[in-house]
C-alpha cells in the first residue's frame, strides 16, 4: 500500500505544479482511505457487538431501503399485525409455562434474552438497530464465553455457529433451539414493526460491519422471524448461500410467496431439520 501511495503521488507531481500538487494530495488521500478501509474491515471481525453498534450508529451504508411496491408492503404489514397479535394471545399460556421451565433449569436467569440487531435501513441509508427478544436457551454468561469459542466456529463469513455449543442449557435448551421456540418472542418485534414474519434474518452488529456491498442488500427490506434460510436448512446453510437465498427472496417476494414460506417455516420448526 505504501509503495502504491508513493507511485501515485510521484505520477501526480509530474503534471503542472498547481495541478500536480492538487492531484498528488487527492491521490494520497484516496489511497489513505483505501488503506484505512482495509484495516477497518480486518479489525471489524474482532469487534464486540457494543463496539460494532457504535460504529453503525454513526455510519451510512451507502445504499437505500427498498420502499417500492407500496400495496404489497401495506398488505404484508396488515397481515403481520393480525397474525402476530393472534399468535401472541394463543401462545401466552404456553409461553408462561416455557418461562417457568427455563427458570427451573437455569436458576437465577431471566427466561428472556435480548440482543441488538440490525433492521431495515432508514430512508437516508443509515443503519437502524433494534432490540430483538428470544426465550433464553443458553446459560446467562453465554456472550462472555464467545471469545473462548471462536476457534471452534464452524460457520463461514461473519456468522458464528457450532453444532455442540457448550453454552446451551442442557435438555430444555437443545429442545428450544431444535424447534426454534426461542424465536417466538419475536412476534412482539413483528407486532411493533421492527420485523416481519418473513424476511432475511436480522444480523448482529458485529456481523453487519463485515458485510460487503452484496450482503448489505439484505438490509433493504425488513428482517423476518422466518424465511428462505430457515426453510432451506438453517445452520446447514453457509453465509454466502444465505445471502443468495435472501437476495433471491427480495427479488421474487409476493404475498403468495410469503404465505408459502410461512407454512414451510412452521414445518421446519416442527421437524427441527437443520437446527444447530
Amino acid at each position: 500500500m505504501a509503495s502504491s501511495m508513493v507511485n501515485g503521488v510521484a505520477d501526480a507531481l509530474c503534471m503542472e505544479p498547481a495541478e500536480g500538487f492538487a492531484a498528488a494530495e487527492e491521490s494520497a488521500e484516496r489511497l489513505f482511505r483505501a488503506d484505512a478501509l482495509s484495516v477497518s474491515v480486518e479489525c471489524s471481525a474482532n469487534m464486540t457487538d457494543a463496539e460494532a453498534a457504535s460504529v453503525l450508529a454513526t455510519t451510512n451504508s451507502g445504499i437505500r431501503p427498498d420502499l417500492s411496491r407500496y400495496g404489497y408492503r401495506a398488505v404484508k404489514r396488515a397481515f403481520d399485525i393480525a397474525a402476530s397479535g393472534a399468535a401472541i394471545l394463543v401462545l401466552l399460556v404456553p409461553g408462561l409455562v416455557m418461562c417457568a421451565v427455563i427458570c427451573i433449569k437455569s436458576p437465577g436467569a431471566s427466561p428472556f434474552y435480548s440482543q441488538l440487531r440490525v433492521g431495515r435501513l432508514r430512508k437516508d441509508g443509515t443503519y437502524k438497530l433494534f432490540r430483538m427478544w428470544k426465550f433464553r436457551s443458553m446459560v446467562p454468561n453465554a456472550d462472555q464465553m464467545l471469545d473462548d469459542l471462536q476457534d471452534k466456529n464452524e460457520a463461514d463469513g461473519p456468522l458464528f455457529k457450532i453444532k455442540d455449543d457448550p453454552r446451551i442449557i442442557p435438555n430444555i435448551g437443545h429442545f428450544i433451539r431444535k424447534h426454534s421456540l426461542d424465536e417466538l418472542p419475536q412476534l412482539v418485534n413483528v407486532f411493533l414493526g421492527d420485523m416481519s414474519l418473513i424476511g432475511p434474518r436480522p444480523g448482529l452488529p458485529n456481523e453487519v460491519v463485515q458485510y460487503n456491498v452484496r450482503a448489505k442488500q439484505r438490509l433493504t427490506v425488513k428482517p423476518g422471524c422466518g424465511g428462505a434460510w430457515q426453510v432451506k436448512g438453517r445452520s446447514d446453510v453457509g453465509f454466502d448461500d444465505m445471502v443468495t437465498l435472501d437476495l433471491r427472496y427480495i427479488d421474487k417476494r409476493s404475498t403468495r410467496h410469503d404465505l408459502d414460506l410461512i407454512f414451510s417455516t412452521i414445518r421446519a420448526m416442527l421437524t427441527g431439520e437443520g437446527a444447530a
